[in-house]
């Protein structure tokens, strides 16, 4: 028997990454996606267009795995490409999965990339298939090509019937054969930036994408807005008759990179604040512990805030291993428990006989808090006080996210002493909901009546309605039929 150790934590599915006007568009596209590599590692393609055709590579694997030779991007021509990173939850991962997909419909070529997962999939596939669609992928993402064949009218009169057909949350580009779009759901619950490289521009889902080709943030597409990009002009349409601003909370506690620039704010400062925060609503810490340690890499800047506050020393503990990949072992007694020890090791000189505050950016299933926990105490570690820049995990995301089902969910079904036991730490304390709203400059902390973030995660508020769940869809079964992003 083999055992697959993965990464317990939520996982982002996917980065969109596009340039418009540029003779080395495919070049800059590669570097686009290599900046977001941390949002999907699974495969990755590129699409371009020279205005008559289109080229496409895709591949299995990261961006370095799947462009790895110059000739293979010498062969992606055109002045407009679009770029995908997929991560692969579960279900199939298989090439015919990899984005971005393109079709030949009546009116012309369309190639697609897409962040997100549409809530109303099930439905849609089923009318489809009723009405003689072939799907040739397992991916929702394929839906809104269908729906861009048998639509009627031109292009942008496709499009917005289209996405009046749609639910859920999500970030598009589409590509024709000479213009390059962008789209961002009615919440903006995903994200998607706009930049400018001299006399290009760039579509990303970070700003750190833009930085890698040193292009200029202009700014974030704002929710429910359509971006159509031709004749190196950019028109701007909103087609929904109601839209309100709620982006994915956990982007700033986790996703994004923290030198990305996120609604206006840097992810880095917020992830400080965070810690700030925290260290507010535990200030007796100071008392307890000697030393302030991040479990890397995601744990590092709250860990800082945190130690600023209470005033005591930031140390790097643990030491991360960032070249592991997944990772199977067999299923022995004496190796089993190294597995750990594959991505993270401890500071030996840093940890013995101290008492430490132990600073996560949030606990899942909190297997891996268990190892970590185990690891340190081996170490020499005297106390282990754990603090987690999250609120606690209830619910599973429906939006484009990796995360287990509720009932898998630690904080879903133990209460935090439970919790605390389970992981075997001195003590558990996690930020609350308010405080992190206050992290981000709310001052009276989350207004339960008008959200200003999508937190569905901690408070069960989901703003886009579940459809194929309510439908008896469930995320188990949802996942045989759709293949995430």
């Amino acid at each position: 028997m083999k055992l697959f150790f993965h990464n317990k934590k939520p996982k982002d599915e996917c980065a969109v990454f596009g340039i418009y006007n540029h003779k080395d568009a495919a070049s800059l596209t590669v570097l686009g996606l290599h900046a977001l590599q941390h949002r999907g590692q699974d495969s990755t393609g590129i699409v371009t267009s020279d205005a008559k055709n289109f080229f496409a590579h895709r591949g299995m694997g990261q961006v370095s795995e799947v462009f790895t030779e110059s000739n293979v991007i010498k062969k992606l021509k055109g002045e407009i490409s679009i770029g995908h990173n997929r991560y692969g939850t579960t279900g199939e991962s298989a090439l015919k999965n990899v984005q971005p997909l393109f079709s030949e419909l009546n009116f012309g070529g369309v190639a697609i990339a897409h962040n997100g997962n549409l809530t109303n999939t099930q439905r849609l596939k089923k009318q489809l298939i009723d009405s003689g669609a072939i799907f040739q992928s397992t991916s929702d993402t394929e839906v809104v090509l269908h729906l861009l064949s048998t639509a009627k009218g031109d292009f942008l009169d496709r499009l917005n019937y289209s996405l009046q057909s749609i639910n859920g949350a999500y970030s598009f580009l589409l590509m024709t054969k000479n213009s390059l779009i962008g789209v961002r759901d009615p919440y903006g619950i995903r994200p998607l930036v706009l930049g400018k490289l001299d006399n290009s521009y760039v579509l990303s889902s970070e700003s750190c994408g833009l930085d890698i080709i040193g292009a200029k943030l202009i700014r974030d597409v704002e929710p429910g807005e359509i971006l159509i990009i031709q004749n190196n002009k950019i028109k701007s349409i909103k087609p929904f008759k109601k839209t309100q601003l709620r982006p994915c909370l956990f982007e700033y506690i986790y996703f994004s990179r923290p030198d990305s620039i996120f609604e206006g704010k840097s992810v880095y400062d917020v992830r400080k604040k965070i810690g700030h925060q925290l260290a507010n609503e535990n200030l007796s810490d100071k008392e307890l512990v000697d030393i302030v340690i991040p479990i890397p890499d995601s744990g590092n800047a709250s860990a800082l805030g945190f130690a600023e506050r209470i005033k005591k020393k930031f140390e790097f503990g643990i030491i991360r291993n960032h070249y592991t990949g997944r990772t199977f072992i067999q299923d022995s007694n004496s190796i089993r428990h190294l597995a750990v020890k594959l991505k993270h090791n401890p500071n030996l000189a840093s940890l013995k006989g101290k008492s430490i505050a132990l600073i996560d950016d949030s606990i899942v299933r909190g297997t891996t808090s268990v190892k970590i926990v185990e690891m340190l105490r081996n170490s020499g570690v005297k106390k282990i006080h754990m603090r987690i820049a999250s609120p606690p995990v209830k619910y599973p995301c429906y939006y484009g996210i990796d995360t287990p089902t509720k009932k898998e969910l630690l904080a879903s079904r133990y209460s935090i002493k439970e919790i605390t036991d389970y992981i075997g730490v001195d003590s558990l304390k996690f930020i609350s909901l308010d405080g992190i709203y206050k992290a981000l400059g709310f001052k009276k902390g989350r207004d339960k009546n008008k959200p200003k973030f999508t937190d569905h995660y901690f408070s069960g508020d989901y703003p886009v309605e579940l459809i194929d769940q309510k439908t008896g869809g469930k995320p188990s079964q949802l996942s045989l039929l759709i293949e995430a992003k």
